[in-house]
């Protein structure tokens, strides 16, 4: 099954060729075609996304993207051929709020043949509303032009599922063989969630971010420290520094709702107790942080955050007896979240098996959307229906 995925849900926009082989639980992925586009250079002046302004990144930028992900996959096939005055209408009807994408994405399917793709998977939500709905209009015209199914995809499940692929080569992952019931913890600058998974598709919300996600409180924090955005890669390098240089900050901070009866997170006191330690700090030794001080904050805080990640997993995996523990979203790049869980793991856990994304799709990816899609295959909407289908920034797993 051969399918083109988009994902527009934050800052990153991508492009994915994927085809998918076999069963559901033994499934293969072959990356055709890819492109993305990060925006990371635009927001970081700002020191965050700006919806708005992702949002026209997104439709500048999502028909070249679509154009260059066909041509890696050799799906690129001149044949000009012109759109009908119903097929205008309905471009213009459907991209109304997004003109130059409606020009763009018009004038390249003027100009090439449909592709040998069997369906289109477009992230629905969560994510930037915003953003989501250029990637998911384009994704409308896209299905009702070439007359292909639309699956309506969850960028969380994205993440889960490209966390269980292993990769075998440059170009190819394969689901790696775990079993149910799995835990699955979701961390990245919008989301903090502790998933049961009981089978594909079964999930149970056992625990959230009561505020800000763990990889929002990064970024918050890397700004406090004057750090560029986005701000986890620099906190996890100069911690990483502070021990290997034996740095240490004399505050403690505190580790929120480590120790509650529940799996929720609160990532807001923590970033609010690294603010007055700053203050503190600044009053005695001056406005201007120290490269020394610098590192043993990022050290404090990495070490707090990663505390309550640990304990919260540590619980529900003795509570539920999962077999496996799936880690996705951005902060799972981190080499120190990989490498205390995999200390977790092979200490306290040794049966269960740690799945975690490989570093090269652990961020937004449209791979990891075709990857979701194709394991939805049986969701794909008919073109004709696909019109109504809206975007949710606050989409669950389900």
């Amino acid at each position: 099954m051969k399918v083109l995925a988009i994902e527009t849900s934050c800052d990153e926009t991508a492009v994915s060729i994927i085809n998918a082989f076999g069963s559901i639980g033994d499934a293969e992925f072959h990356v055709e075609g890819n492109a993305l586009y990060s925006q990371t250079a635009i927001h970081e002046q700002f020191g965050g996304v700006y919806p708005t302004m992702a949002k026209r990144e997104h439709a500048q930028n999502l028909a070249p993207l679509i154009q260059a992900a066909l041509a890696e996959a050799e799906m690129l096939i001149d044949n000009p051929t012109p759109l009908t005055d119903e097929e205008r209408e309905m471009i213009q009807t459907i991209l109304k709020r997004e003109e130059v994408l409606a020009i763009k994405l018009g004038n390249l399917l003027e100009r090439i043949e449909k592709p040998p793709i069997h369906a289109i998977a477009v992230t629905r939500g969560p994510g930037l509303e915003p953003a989501l709905w250029v990637g998911l209009n384009a994704a409308k015209v896209l299905s009702i032009i070439w007359n292909v199914p639309l699956i309506p995809t969850n960028h969380l499940e994205g993440h889960l599922v490209s966390s269980l692929a292993q990769k075998i080569d440059d170009k190819s992952y394969r689901l790696q063989h775990f079993d149910f019931p799995t835990l699955a913890l979701v961390v990245s600058g919008g989301h903090t969630e502790l998933v049961h998974m009981a089978d594909w598709h079964s999930y149970e919300i056992l625990g959230a971010t009561r505020d800000d996600a763990v990889g929002e409180a990064f970024d918050k924090v890397a700004r406090m420290l004057e750090l560029p955005y986005p701000g986890g890669p620099h906190i996890t390098r100069l911690a990483a520094n502070a021990r290997e240089e034996e740095l240490q900050l004399p505050v403690k901070f505190p580790r929120p709702m480590q120790n509650s009866d529940d799996y929720d997170f609160s990532f807001s006191g923590l970033k609010t107790a690294v603010m007055y330690a700053l203050k503190e700090w600044k009053k005695e030794y001056g406005e201007e942080l120290s490269d020394d001080a610098v590192k043993m904050f990022a050290r404090e805080f990495e070490e707090a955050a990663l505390d309550v990640l640990i304990a919260k997993a540590k619980k529900a995996l003795e509570t539920y007896g999962a077999k496996t523990l799936v880690i996705g979203g951005g902060v799972s790049a981190s080499k120190t979240l990989r490498l205390v869980f995999g200390n977790l793991i092979k200490k306290r856990f040794p049966d269960v098996t740690l799945a975690i994304a490989e570093s090269a799709i652990a961020t937004d990816n449209a791979i990891m959307i075709g990857m979701a899609g194709a394991m939805r295959a049986q969701d794909a909407m008919r073109p004709e229906g696909v019109e109504h289908l809206r975007a949710d920034g606050n989409l669950k797993l389900g």
